[in-house]
Protein backbone atom coordinates (compact mmCIF):
# COMPACT_ATOMS: atom_id res chain seq x y z
CA UNK A 1 0.00 0.00 0.00
CA UNK A 2 1.19 3.53 -0.68
CA UNK A 3 -0.16 7.01 -0.16
CA UNK A 4 -0.30 9.39 -3.08
CA UNK A 5 0.29 13.16 -2.99
CA UNK A 6 0.18 15.87 -5.60
CA UNK A 7 3.37 17.30 -4.08
CA UNK A 8 5.68 15.49 -1.66
CA UNK A 9 8.31 17.45 0.28
CA UNK A 10 11.35 15.78 1.85
CA UNK A 11 12.34 17.68 5.00
CA UNK A 12 10.53 19.75 7.63
CA UNK A 13 13.14 22.40 8.36
CA UNK A 14 13.01 26.06 7.34
CA UNK A 15 13.03 25.20 3.63
CA UNK A 16 10.44 22.42 3.75
CA UNK A 17 8.03 24.28 6.01
CA UNK A 18 8.41 27.41 3.89
CA UNK A 19 7.65 25.48 0.71
CA UNK A 20 4.59 23.84 2.28
CA UNK A 21 3.28 27.22 3.46
CA UNK A 22 3.67 28.72 -0.01
CA UNK A 23 1.83 25.75 -1.51
CA UNK A 24 -0.97 26.23 1.03
CA UNK A 25 -1.28 29.89 0.02
CA UNK A 26 -0.72 29.69 -3.74
CA UNK A 27 -1.75 26.12 -4.67
CA UNK A 28 -4.47 25.40 -2.10
CA UNK A 29 -6.00 22.54 -4.12
CA UNK A 30 -2.80 20.48 -4.07
CA UNK A 31 -2.59 17.57 -1.67
CA UNK A 32 0.78 18.07 0.02
CA UNK A 33 2.75 15.66 2.20
CA UNK A 34 6.03 16.08 4.10
CA UNK A 35 8.44 13.33 5.14
CA UNK A 36 10.73 14.22 8.03
CA UNK A 37 13.38 11.92 9.46
CA UNK A 38 13.52 13.64 12.83
CA UNK A 39 10.64 13.57 15.28
CA UNK A 40 10.22 17.33 15.39
CA UNK A 41 9.98 20.34 13.10
CA UNK A 42 13.02 22.53 12.63
CA UNK A 43 15.75 20.66 10.77
CA UNK A 44 19.08 22.29 11.63
CA UNK A 45 17.47 24.18 14.49
CA UNK A 46 16.19 20.99 16.07
CA UNK A 47 19.46 19.09 15.55
CA UNK A 48 21.98 21.56 16.95
CA UNK A 49 21.72 22.10 20.71
CA UNK A 50 25.13 23.43 21.72
CA UNK A 51 25.41 26.44 24.06
CA UNK A 52 24.62 29.75 22.40
CA UNK A 53 23.35 28.23 19.13
CA UNK A 54 22.00 31.11 17.03
CA UNK A 55 21.51 32.33 13.49
CA UNK A 56 24.47 33.85 11.67
CA UNK A 57 22.14 36.20 9.77
CA UNK A 58 19.74 38.81 11.09
CA UNK A 59 16.25 37.42 11.61
CA UNK A 60 14.46 40.13 9.65
CA UNK A 61 16.02 38.73 6.45
CA UNK A 62 16.47 35.15 7.67
CA UNK A 63 12.81 34.78 8.62
CA UNK A 64 10.01 34.09 6.16
CA UNK A 65 8.85 37.08 4.13
CA UNK A 66 5.22 35.99 4.55
CA UNK A 67 5.37 35.69 8.36
CA UNK A 68 7.01 38.57 10.24
CA UNK A 69 9.67 38.01 12.87
CA UNK A 70 8.59 40.45 15.54
CA UNK A 71 11.36 40.03 18.09
CA UNK A 72 14.12 42.61 18.33
CA UNK A 73 17.02 40.21 18.85
CA UNK A 74 19.09 40.48 15.66
CA UNK A 75 20.85 37.08 15.81
CA UNK A 76 18.15 34.87 17.29
CA UNK A 77 18.92 31.86 19.46
CA UNK A 78 18.22 28.32 18.28
CA UNK A 79 15.17 27.64 20.48
CA UNK A 80 13.51 30.87 19.29
CA UNK A 81 14.06 29.93 15.65
CA UNK A 82 12.78 26.40 16.27
CA UNK A 83 9.62 27.82 17.85
CA UNK A 84 9.22 30.27 14.97
CA UNK A 85 9.34 27.48 12.37
CA UNK A 86 6.93 25.33 14.38
CA UNK A 87 4.49 28.19 14.96
CA UNK A 88 4.57 28.97 11.23
CA UNK A 89 3.76 25.35 10.37
CA UNK A 90 0.79 25.35 12.74
CA UNK A 91 -0.50 28.73 11.56
CA UNK A 92 -0.60 27.59 7.92
CA UNK A 93 -1.97 24.11 8.62
CA UNK A 94 1.28 22.44 7.61
CA UNK A 95 2.12 20.50 10.78
CA UNK A 96 -0.69 17.98 10.18
CA UNK A 97 0.82 17.11 6.79
CA UNK A 98 4.12 15.85 8.28
CA UNK A 99 5.11 12.22 8.80
CA UNK A 100 7.85 12.18 11.44
CA UNK A 101 10.56 9.58 12.01
CA UNK A 102 10.68 8.56 8.35
CA UNK A 103 14.01 8.40 6.49
CA UNK A 104 13.76 8.70 2.71
CA UNK A 105 16.17 6.29 1.01
CA UNK A 106 15.25 6.45 -2.68
CA UNK A 107 12.98 8.13 -5.20
CA UNK A 108 12.31 6.85 -8.71
CA UNK A 109 10.40 8.58 -11.49
CA UNK A 110 8.20 6.39 -13.66
CA UNK A 111 7.59 7.88 -17.09
CA UNK A 112 4.83 5.36 -17.80
CA UNK A 113 2.94 6.29 -14.62
CA UNK A 114 4.11 9.91 -14.57
CA UNK A 115 4.79 9.88 -10.88
CA UNK A 116 7.50 9.47 -8.30
CA UNK A 117 7.75 6.36 -6.18
CA UNK A 118 9.45 7.23 -2.90
CA UNK A 119 10.80 4.55 -0.57
CA UNK A 120 11.34 5.43 3.09
CA UNK A 121 12.10 3.62 6.33
CA UNK A 122 10.39 4.07 9.68
CA UNK A 123 13.37 4.73 11.95
CA UNK A 124 11.75 3.08 14.99
CA UNK A 125 10.32 -0.09 13.49
CA UNK A 126 12.59 -0.47 10.47
CA UNK A 127 9.48 -0.96 8.34
CA UNK A 128 9.73 0.10 4.70
CA UNK A 129 7.13 2.61 3.56
CA UNK A 130 6.11 3.61 0.04
CA UNK A 131 4.75 6.93 -1.17
CA UNK A 132 3.91 8.26 -4.61
CA UNK A 133 3.65 11.83 -5.84
CA UNK A 134 3.21 13.81 -9.04
CA UNK A 135 5.86 16.32 -8.00
CA UNK A 136 8.80 15.98 -5.59
CA UNK A 137 10.60 18.72 -3.63
CA UNK A 138 13.89 18.11 -1.82
CA UNK A 139 14.29 20.37 1.21
CA UNK A 140 17.02 18.55 3.12
CA UNK A 141 19.77 21.15 3.23
CA UNK A 142 23.31 20.23 2.21
CA UNK A 143 24.96 18.40 5.08
CA UNK A 144 24.92 15.00 6.75
CA UNK A 145 22.79 14.97 9.91
CA UNK A 146 24.36 11.72 11.12
CA UNK A 147 27.95 12.84 11.32
CA UNK A 148 29.85 16.12 11.36
CA UNK A 149 33.36 16.48 9.97
CA UNK A 150 36.08 15.29 12.32
CA UNK A 151 39.72 15.27 11.16
CA UNK A 152 42.06 12.56 12.43
CA UNK A 153 43.96 14.32 15.19
CA UNK A 154 47.22 12.60 16.19
CA UNK A 155 46.98 11.11 19.67
CA UNK A 156 43.26 11.77 20.03
CA UNK A 157 42.81 8.44 21.83
CA UNK A 158 45.26 9.56 24.52
CA UNK A 159 43.17 12.46 25.79
CA UNK A 160 41.63 11.60 29.18
CA UNK A 161 38.95 14.30 29.16
CA UNK A 162 35.80 14.65 27.04
CA UNK A 163 35.82 15.16 23.27
CA UNK A 164 32.62 16.63 21.82
CA UNK A 165 31.46 17.57 18.34
CA UNK A 166 28.89 20.43 18.39
CA UNK A 167 26.59 18.48 16.06
CA UNK A 168 26.10 15.91 18.85
CA UNK A 169 26.15 17.97 22.03
CA UNK A 170 25.35 15.95 25.19
CA UNK A 171 22.25 17.30 26.93
CA UNK A 172 23.69 16.63 30.37
CA UNK A 173 27.16 18.08 29.81
CA UNK A 174 28.40 19.99 32.87
CA UNK A 175 31.35 22.19 32.01
CA UNK A 176 31.27 24.25 35.22
CA UNK A 177 34.80 25.06 36.35
CA UNK A 178 36.29 23.15 33.41
CA UNK A 179 39.05 24.21 31.07
CA UNK A 180 37.63 24.11 27.55
CA UNK A 181 39.44 24.21 24.21
CA UNK A 182 37.27 24.86 21.14
CA UNK A 183 38.99 23.82 17.90
CA UNK A 184 37.80 25.94 15.00
CA UNK A 185 37.38 29.50 13.78
CA UNK A 186 33.98 29.48 12.06
CA UNK A 187 30.50 30.51 13.13
CA UNK A 188 30.12 27.61 15.58
CA UNK A 189 33.39 28.36 17.39
CA UNK A 190 32.78 32.10 17.72
CA UNK A 191 29.33 31.31 19.11
CA UNK A 192 30.44 28.65 21.59
CA UNK A 193 33.30 30.59 23.18
CA UNK A 194 31.33 33.53 24.65
CA UNK A 195 28.39 31.24 25.48
CA UNK A 196 30.54 28.98 27.70
CA UNK A 197 32.59 31.54 29.63
CA UNK A 198 30.10 32.11 32.46
CA UNK A 199 30.40 28.51 33.67
CA UNK A 200 33.77 27.33 32.37
CA UNK A 201 37.01 28.12 34.17
CA UNK A 202 38.47 29.33 30.87
CA UNK A 203 37.71 28.85 27.18
CA UNK A 204 40.39 28.83 24.49
CA UNK A 205 39.61 29.09 20.79
CA UNK A 206 42.29 27.21 18.86
CA UNK A 207 42.43 28.01 15.15
CA UNK A 208 44.73 27.07 12.30
CA UNK A 209 43.95 30.38 10.59
CA UNK A 210 41.71 33.37 11.37
CA UNK A 211 38.29 34.21 9.96
CA UNK A 212 36.69 37.62 9.43
CA UNK A 213 34.69 38.38 12.58
CA UNK A 214 32.28 41.29 12.47
CA UNK A 215 30.35 42.82 15.35
CA UNK A 216 26.65 43.54 14.81
CA UNK A 217 24.09 45.07 17.21
CA UNK A 218 22.46 42.49 19.48
CA UNK A 219 19.10 44.33 19.33
CA UNK A 220 17.44 46.34 16.56
CA UNK A 221 16.87 49.62 18.36
CA UNK A 222 15.61 51.39 15.22
CA UNK A 223 12.84 48.82 14.77
CA UNK A 224 11.99 49.12 18.44
CA UNK A 225 11.59 52.88 18.01
CA UNK A 226 9.52 52.52 14.82
CA UNK A 227 7.33 49.95 16.57
CA UNK A 228 5.90 52.70 18.75
CA UNK A 229 4.46 54.54 15.75
CA UNK A 230 4.04 51.98 12.95
CA UNK A 231 2.21 48.64 12.58
CA UNK A 232 4.34 45.53 13.20
CA UNK A 233 4.03 44.43 9.58
CA UNK A 234 5.43 47.75 8.38
CA UNK A 235 8.31 47.62 10.83
CA UNK A 236 9.20 44.08 9.69
CA UNK A 237 9.00 45.00 6.01
CA UNK A 238 11.18 48.08 6.45
CA UNK A 239 13.77 46.23 8.53
CA UNK A 240 13.87 43.35 6.06
CA UNK A 241 14.41 45.64 3.06
CA UNK A 242 17.05 47.66 4.94
CA UNK A 243 19.01 44.59 6.02
CA UNK A 244 18.85 42.87 2.65
CA UNK A 245 20.19 46.01 0.95
CA UNK A 246 22.95 46.36 3.56
CA UNK A 247 24.02 42.73 3.28
CA UNK A 248 24.07 42.85 -0.50
CA UNK A 249 26.11 46.06 -0.41
CA UNK A 250 28.69 44.51 1.93
CA UNK A 251 28.99 41.42 -0.29
CA UNK A 252 29.26 43.38 -3.54
CA UNK A 253 31.73 45.84 -2.02
CA UNK A 254 33.84 42.95 -0.71
CA UNK A 255 34.08 41.49 -4.20
CA UNK A 256 34.71 44.82 -5.93
CA UNK A 257 37.04 46.46 -3.38
CA UNK A 258 38.50 43.59 -1.33
CA UNK A 259 41.43 45.57 0.10
CA UNK A 260 39.24 48.43 1.28
CA UNK A 261 36.70 46.07 2.82
CA UNK A 262 39.45 44.10 4.51
CA UNK A 263 40.61 47.31 6.20
CA UNK A 264 37.01 48.06 7.16
CA UNK A 265 36.51 44.67 8.85
CA UNK A 266 39.87 44.71 10.63
CA UNK A 267 39.31 48.23 11.96
CA UNK A 268 36.00 47.01 13.38
CA UNK A 269 37.93 44.37 15.34
CA UNK A 270 40.61 46.85 16.45
CA UNK A 271 37.95 49.19 17.84
CA UNK A 272 36.54 46.31 19.87
CA UNK A 273 39.86 45.00 21.22
CA UNK A 274 42.06 48.07 21.46
CA UNK A 275 45.74 47.19 21.93
CA UNK A 276 45.16 44.32 24.37
CA UNK A 277 45.22 41.52 21.81
CA UNK A 278 47.59 40.55 19.01
CA UNK A 279 45.71 41.34 15.79
CA UNK A 280 47.40 38.50 13.93
CA UNK A 281 44.69 36.24 15.38
CA UNK A 282 42.08 38.21 13.43
CA UNK A 283 43.79 38.74 10.06
CA UNK A 284 42.71 36.08 7.54
CA UNK A 285 44.95 35.25 4.59
CA UNK A 286 42.01 35.48 2.17
CA UNK A 287 39.73 38.27 0.97
CA UNK A 288 36.38 39.09 2.58
CA UNK A 289 33.57 36.78 1.46
CA UNK A 290 35.88 34.16 -0.02
CA UNK A 291 34.45 32.46 3.06
CA UNK A 292 31.37 33.47 5.04
CA UNK A 293 31.76 36.25 7.59
CA UNK A 294 31.30 35.41 11.28
CA UNK A 295 28.90 37.79 13.02
CA UNK A 296 29.04 38.31 16.79
CA UNK A 297 26.32 40.29 18.63
CA UNK A 298 27.65 43.39 20.40
CA UNK A 299 31.16 41.96 20.03
CA UNK A 300 30.54 39.31 22.71
CA UNK A 301 33.59 37.29 21.64
CA UNK A 302 35.82 40.35 21.84
CA UNK A 303 34.46 41.21 25.29
CA UNK A 304 35.16 37.69 26.53
CA UNK A 305 38.77 37.95 25.34
CA UNK A 306 39.31 41.43 26.81
CA UNK A 307 37.97 40.30 30.18
CA UNK A 308 40.37 37.35 30.24
CA UNK A 309 37.63 34.74 30.34
CA UNK A 310 38.58 33.50 26.89
CA UNK A 311 41.68 33.47 24.75
CA UNK A 312 42.53 32.80 21.14
CA UNK A 313 45.49 30.81 19.84
CA UNK A 314 46.57 30.50 16.21
CA UNK A 315 48.68 27.40 15.69
CA UNK A 316 48.67 23.86 14.35
CA UNK A 317 48.06 20.75 16.42
CA UNK A 318 51.03 18.41 16.84
CA UNK A 319 49.23 15.90 19.01
CA UNK A 320 46.60 15.41 21.65
CA UNK A 321 48.04 14.47 25.04
CA UNK A 322 46.53 12.92 28.14
CA UNK A 323 45.75 16.39 29.51
CA UNK A 324 45.16 18.52 26.45
CA UNK A 325 46.81 19.53 23.17
CA UNK A 326 50.46 20.08 22.27
CA UNK A 327 50.93 22.59 19.45
CA UNK A 328 53.63 22.66 16.78
CA UNK A 329 55.04 25.78 18.42
CA UNK A 330 55.72 23.70 21.55
CA UNK A 331 52.97 25.35 23.58
CA UNK A 332 50.63 23.04 25.49
CA UNK A 333 46.95 23.78 26.08
CA UNK A 334 45.57 22.10 29.19
CA UNK A 335 41.95 21.00 28.79
CA UNK A 336 39.24 19.06 30.55
CA UNK A 337 36.94 19.27 27.51
CA UNK A 338 37.90 19.56 23.84
CA UNK A 339 35.15 20.73 21.47
CA UNK A 340 35.88 19.92 17.82
CA UNK A 341 33.99 22.67 15.97
CA UNK A 342 35.57 21.39 12.77
CA UNK A 343 32.63 21.66 10.41
CA UNK A 344 30.09 19.71 8.41
CA UNK A 345 30.04 16.72 6.07
CA UNK A 346 28.35 17.64 2.81
CA UNK A 347 25.39 15.57 1.64
CA UNK A 348 22.78 16.34 -1.01
CA UNK A 349 19.09 15.35 -0.73
CA UNK A 350 19.68 13.64 2.59
CA UNK A 351 21.65 10.90 0.86
CA UNK A 352 18.67 9.43 -1.00
CA UNK A 353 19.20 7.76 -4.37
CA UNK A 354 17.51 9.24 -7.44
CA UNK A 355 16.48 7.19 -10.47
CA UNK A 356 14.51 7.92 -13.63
CA UNK A 357 12.98 4.83 -15.23
CA UNK A 358 15.56 2.62 -13.56
CA UNK A 359 18.53 4.79 -14.51
CA UNK A 360 20.51 6.32 -11.67
CA UNK A 361 20.70 10.11 -11.82
CA UNK A 362 23.71 11.27 -9.79
CA UNK A 363 23.09 14.85 -8.75
CA UNK A 364 26.78 15.68 -9.00
CA UNK A 365 26.89 14.86 -12.73
CA UNK A 366 24.25 17.32 -13.85
CA UNK A 367 23.39 20.99 -13.60
CA UNK A 368 20.59 22.74 -11.80
CA UNK A 369 18.14 24.98 -13.63
CA UNK A 370 17.84 28.43 -12.01
CA UNK A 371 19.05 26.76 -8.81
CA UNK A 372 15.62 25.15 -8.38
CA UNK A 373 15.02 22.31 -10.87
CA UNK A 374 17.36 19.45 -11.80
CA UNK A 375 18.69 18.80 -15.29
CA UNK A 376 16.97 15.85 -17.02
CA UNK A 377 14.96 14.96 -13.90
CA UNK A 378 11.18 15.33 -14.42
CA UNK A 379 8.84 17.00 -11.94
CA UNK A 380 11.42 17.59 -9.26
CA UNK A 381 12.66 20.70 -7.49
CA UNK A 382 15.02 21.27 -4.63
CA UNK A 383 15.35 24.13 -2.20
CA UNK A 384 18.91 25.42 -1.96
CA UNK A 385 19.47 28.78 -0.30
CA UNK A 386 22.11 31.44 -0.73
CA UNK A 387 25.74 31.06 0.32
CA UNK A 388 26.32 34.84 0.26
CA UNK A 389 23.11 35.96 1.98
CA UNK A 390 20.52 34.50 4.37
CA UNK A 391 19.50 31.02 3.22
CA UNK A 392 15.79 31.73 3.50
CA UNK A 393 15.86 34.60 1.00
CA UNK A 394 16.44 32.11 -1.84
CA UNK A 395 14.28 29.42 -0.22
CA UNK A 396 11.32 31.82 -0.26
CA UNK A 397 11.90 32.80 -3.89
CA UNK A 398 12.40 29.18 -4.98
CA UNK A 399 9.16 28.10 -3.28
CA UNK A 400 7.21 30.88 -4.97
CA UNK A 401 8.70 29.87 -8.33
CA UNK A 402 7.65 26.25 -7.78
CA UNK A 403 4.09 27.43 -7.12
CA UNK A 404 4.18 29.55 -10.30
CA UNK A 405 5.39 26.52 -12.25
CA UNK A 406 2.72 24.19 -10.88
CA UNK A 407 -0.05 26.71 -11.56
CA UNK A 408 1.28 27.26 -15.09
CA UNK A 409 1.24 23.51 -15.72
CA UNK A 410 -2.33 23.20 -14.47
CA UNK A 411 -3.47 26.13 -16.61
CA UNK A 412 -1.82 24.69 -19.74
CA UNK A 413 -2.80 21.09 -19.12
CA UNK A 414 0.77 19.92 -18.59
CA UNK A 415 1.52 16.82 -16.52
CA UNK A 416 5.33 16.72 -16.73
CA UNK A 417 8.12 19.28 -16.87
CA UNK A 418 11.79 18.44 -17.46
CA UNK A 419 14.71 20.89 -17.74
CA UNK A 420 16.78 20.08 -20.86
CA UNK A 421 20.11 21.78 -21.52
CA UNK A 422 20.59 22.93 -25.13
CA UNK A 423 23.21 21.33 -27.34
CA UNK A 424 26.59 22.78 -26.58
CA UNK A 425 25.80 23.78 -23.00
CA UNK A 426 28.93 22.29 -21.47
CA UNK A 427 28.99 21.15 -17.85
CA UNK A 428 31.86 22.99 -16.16
CA UNK A 429 34.20 21.56 -13.53
CA UNK A 430 32.71 23.96 -11.03
CA UNK A 431 30.03 23.38 -8.41
CA UNK A 432 27.15 25.58 -7.35
CA UNK A 433 29.07 26.48 -4.16
CA UNK A 434 32.56 27.07 -5.55
CA UNK A 435 32.31 30.82 -4.92
CA UNK A 436 33.15 29.91 -1.32
CA UNK A 437 36.58 28.58 -0.37
CA UNK A 438 35.43 27.23 2.99
CA UNK A 439 36.85 23.85 3.98
CA UNK A 440 33.49 22.09 4.08
CA UNK A 441 32.69 23.29 0.55
CA UNK A 442 36.02 22.12 -0.85
CA UNK A 443 35.72 18.75 0.91
CA UNK A 444 32.20 18.27 -0.44
CA UNK A 445 32.71 19.29 -4.08
CA UNK A 446 32.18 15.75 -5.33
CA UNK A 447 28.62 15.71 -3.95
CA UNK A 448 27.33 18.93 -5.51
CA UNK A 449 25.64 19.73 -8.85
CA UNK A 450 27.89 21.30 -11.46
CA UNK A 451 27.68 24.66 -13.17
CA UNK A 452 26.93 25.44 -16.79
CA UNK A 453 28.49 28.30 -18.70
CA UNK A 454 25.37 30.41 -18.97
CA UNK A 455 22.21 31.26 -17.07
CA UNK A 456 19.86 29.48 -16.27
CA UNK A 457 22.39 26.65 -15.87
CA UNK A 458 24.60 28.73 -13.59
CA UNK A 459 23.78 29.36 -9.94
CA UNK A 460 25.03 32.86 -9.26
CA UNK A 461 23.55 33.42 -5.78
CA UNK A 462 22.28 36.75 -7.09
CA UNK A 463 19.27 37.97 -5.12
CA UNK A 464 18.21 40.77 -7.45
CA UNK A 465 18.42 38.59 -10.55
CA UNK A 466 16.53 35.74 -8.88
CA UNK A 467 13.71 38.09 -7.90
CA UNK A 468 13.28 39.11 -11.52
CA UNK A 469 13.85 35.76 -13.23
CA UNK A 470 12.03 33.45 -10.83
CA UNK A 471 9.10 35.66 -9.88
CA UNK A 472 8.54 37.67 -13.08
CA UNK A 473 10.27 35.80 -15.92
CA UNK A 474 8.48 33.56 -18.39
CA UNK A 475 7.91 30.01 -17.17
CA UNK A 476 8.16 28.50 -20.66
CA UNK A 477 11.56 29.94 -21.60
CA UNK A 478 12.74 27.29 -24.05
CA UNK A 479 14.75 25.31 -21.48
CA UNK A 480 11.80 23.38 -20.10
CA UNK A 481 10.16 20.49 -21.94
CA UNK A 482 6.49 20.04 -21.09
CA UNK A 483 4.31 16.99 -21.66
CA UNK A 484 0.57 17.44 -21.64
CA UNK A 485 -1.85 15.13 -19.89
CA UNK A 486 -2.80 13.76 -23.33
CA UNK A 487 0.74 12.94 -24.44
CA UNK A 488 2.21 9.48 -24.14
CA UNK A 489 5.18 9.63 -21.79
CA UNK A 490 8.56 8.45 -22.97
CA UNK A 491 9.46 5.07 -21.53
CA UNK A 492 13.17 5.81 -21.38
CA UNK A 493 15.16 8.35 -19.44
CA UNK A 494 17.28 10.77 -21.38
CA UNK A 495 20.94 10.74 -20.36
CA UNK A 496 22.59 13.60 -18.54
CA UNK A 497 24.43 15.93 -20.93
CA UNK A 498 28.04 14.93 -21.40
CA UNK A 499 30.70 16.96 -19.67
Amino acid sequence: MSQHYDVLIIGAGLSGIGAACHLAMECPDKQVGILERRKAIGGTWDLFRYPGIRSDSDMFSFGFKFRPWNELKVLADGPSIRNYVGDTAREYGVEEKIRFGVKTTSAEWSSSQRRWVVIATDEDSGEEQRFTSDFLIGATGYYNYDQGYLPEFPGAERFQGQQIHPQHWPEDLDYSGKRVVVIGSGATAVTLVPAMIDKAAHVTMLQRSPSYIFSVPAYDKLSELLGHVLPESWVYSLARKRNVVLQRWIYKASKRWPKAMRRFFLRNVERQLGDQVDMRHFKPDYNPWDERLCAVPDGDLFTAIKEGKASIVTDHIETFTESGIRLKSGEELEADIIVTATGLQMQVLGGMELRVDGQQMPVNQGMSYKGVLMQDIPNMAWIFGYINAPWTLKADIASRYICRLLNHMDAKGHAVVTPRAPAGEKIEDETIMDALQSGYVQRGRSHLPRQGRDYPWRVEHHYERDLKELLEGAIDDGHLVFESTAQKASSQARPVAAA
